[in-house]
Parts: structure tokens; C-alpha cells; sequence
């Protein structure tokens, strides 16, 4: 438990320590975020903010990890850095799409084919690493219930539309000061907790190192922001989440303490499904839907506390639901 908590620290103090750094020097390269005209108007004000701040916590984690949960190797337990490299493919998609935002100027980045392609097959080779090494089966606990379901082949479509999924929906989700980072600390720090509970201390690291450099990265993306994480933190984020819960086989957690991003991608499909059906109606104020609470003059801090809390309380719900599950987690 030593290593799992120290893990958290070094992260959170490698990231901190990066923000004077790393803040100045992405100005000085003017690789500020670029705000499109379709979002709230006062939003113009964030224009130039540096991005791809998620450069930050990936380098804290990727240290914590590195100090800390190398024990795991010579036990021949490949979990916690499958899902590290898993997160940094995501990441690393994430940057290229920044990248080409702020230096090559184009506003949308990657095209969504070449994102949804490399995203797919960073998918398919996560879920092949961990079948191979019968670190995770076709067979999907549900919680509550407390029984397993045989998915067969179907699980494969399944786990690979949920991966790709939820990864971009984390990505939606970064879309006010510290929401995506605010809301991804209690689910990753859920996965831990259920990491130590059933022995998996290598995932656990990996969870709480997660947790410190998120930790860290707030106190310079909080409202107002002085660092946006750019696509190469959320992807990378979403990544770590999927990655996490996969390894740890009980994917259907997303589903519970990941709602929020749920719900923030399925309002951009309701509202466009909407404003088709109604001929120009629409269901929400602004897609997605912390845009609609903003437009109801909720404010960034507001709804980034409420969404974290009602996030916590899924999270609790989350953890009784799969606390029983030890005796189908591959140790």
C-alpha cells in the first residue's frame, strides 16, 4: 500500500513542478487553444490558452509508474504497463491531433477517419494482449446481480465500441476548467481501491499515480484554467480508464461510474437525432450537455462540482456493486 500512495505523490509533485515550466514554454511556441464559433461566446476568452497541457500528468504518471511499479516485470505481470502503453497510444493519437491544431493550423486536427481507424486498432491490440495472456475473458460480471455472462464473440464488438466509446466520450467531456480531469479522479481512484482489493497492486499504482497527477494538474486547469489538456491528455485519460477497467475484467463499471461521459456524448446524438426528427428543433440549448447547463447560466465552477459529486456518488454505487467480484478478476 506504501508504493500505491507514494506512487500518487510523485506524480503529483512531477506535475506540479512542470507547470512553471511547461506553461511558458508552450506560449513562448504559441501552442494556444483554438476556440471554434460554435461554442458558448464567452468562451472567445480561453483564445490562446496553452493546450496539450496532458503532457504534464502523462510525464508525473509515466515516472510514478516507472519508480514504483516495475516490481510487477520480474513477476511476469504485464497488466499495469499494458495499460500505461495502452494509455500512451491513445495519448499519442491525442497529440498528433494537437499538433496539427496549433502548428499546422488546421482547427479539427486528424480527420475523424484516421482517428477512428488508429483508434480501433489500438483497441483490437489491448484486447489481444490481454485474451492471449488470459488476463481477461469473454465472460462479463454484472453487478447487483452477481453473475457472469458468456458474451462469446460478441464480446469483442462490444469491448472494441466500448473502448472507442468512452475514450472519445472523456474526450467530450474536456470541455470546461478541470471537468474531464475533476470527474476522472473518482472512477480511476474506484478502480484502485478495487485493484488492492483483489491483490492487483501493479494497477493499483498505475490508478493512484493517475490520481496524483490529475490531482496536480488541477491546481493549474481549474477555473480559470491556465493549461487546457488538449486531445493528448483526454484521449490518453480515456484510455487509462478503459485500460484500467479491462484489466481488471470488469468492464461494465464505465457504464456506472463513468456515466457523466456517458451521458455528454449520448447528448450530442440526441440533439442531433432531435433537431432532424423536429426539423429544427432542439432538445438541448448546446451539445454537449455542460454547454446546455452553461447556457442556463449555471457557472464552469458549478457545474464541474456538481458533475464530480454526482460522479462520486456513481462511483460508490460502482464499488459495492463490484466488490464482490474478486473471485473473477484475474489475479
Amino acid at each position: 500500500m506504501t508504493k500505491v500512495f507514494l506512487a500518487m505523490i510523485i506524480s503529483f509533485g512531477v506535475t506540479v513542478a512542470l507547470g512553471p515550466v511547461v506553461i511558458p514554454f508552450l506560449k513562448k511556441l504559441k501552442f494556444g487553444q483554438k476556440i471554434l464559433d460554435i461554442g458558448p461566446s464567452w468562451h472567445k476568452s480561453k483564445q490562446g490558452t496553452p493546450t496539450m497541457g496532458g503532457l504534464m500528468f502523462i510525464t508525473g504518471i509515466i515516472l510514478a509508474v516507472a519508480i514504483f511499479g516495475m516490481d510487477d516485470l520480474f513477476n511476469l505481470e504485464f497488466r499495469p504497463i499494458a495499460v500505461v502503453v495502452f494509455s500512451l497510444l491513445f495519448g499519442l493519437i491525442g497529440f498528433v491531433d494537437d499538433f496539427i491544431k496549433v502548428v499546422k493550423k488546421r482547427n479539427l486536427g486528424l480527420t475523424a477517419f484516421q482517428k477512428i481507424v488508429l483508434q480501433f486498432l489500438t483497441a483490437i491490440a489491448f484486447l489481444t494482449f490481454l485474451i492471449a495472456n488470459n488476463y481477461l475473458s469473454t465472460k462479463v460480471f454484472f453487478p447487483f446481480i452477481n453473475q457472469t455472462i458468456e458474451f462469446s464473440w460478441f464480446f469483442y464488438v462490444f469491448a472494441i465500441i466500448t473502448i472507442v466509446g468512452v475514450v472519445n466520450s472523456v474526450n467530450l467531456t474536456d470541455g470546461l476548467d478541470g471537468l474531464a480531469a475533476s470527474v476522472t479522479i473518482p472512477v480511476v481512484a474506484t478502480l484502485s481501491i478495487l485493484a488492492v482489493s483483489v491483490g492487483a497492486m501493479g494497477l493499483a499504482i498505475v490508478s493512484m499515480a493517475i490520481v496524483g497527477g490529475l490531482l496536480g494538474f488541477l491546481v493549474y486547469n481549474f477555473y480559470p484554467a491556465k493549461i487546457f489538456m488538449g486531445d493528448t491528455g483526454s484521449l490518453f485519460l480515456g484510455g487509462a480508464v478503459c485500460g484500467l477497467a479491462f484489466a481488471l475484467n470488469i468492464p461494465l463499471i464505465i457504464f456506472i461510474a463513468g456515466l457523466i461521459y456517458i451521458i455528454e456524448a449520448l447528448s450530442i446524438f440526441l440533439q442531433i437525432a432531435y433537431f432532424k426528427l423536429s426539423k429544427g428543433k432542439r432538445l438541448f440549448k448546446m451539445s454537449p450537455i455542460h454547454h446546455h447547463f452553461e447556457l442556463s447560466n449555471w457557472k464552469e465552477i458549478k457545474i464541474v462540482y456538481v458533475f464530480t459529486a454526482i460522479t462520486a456518488i456513481l462511483c460508490i454505487v460502482a464499488f459495492f456493486g463490484f466488490s464482490s467480484v474478486s473471485n473473477i478478476i484475474t489475479n
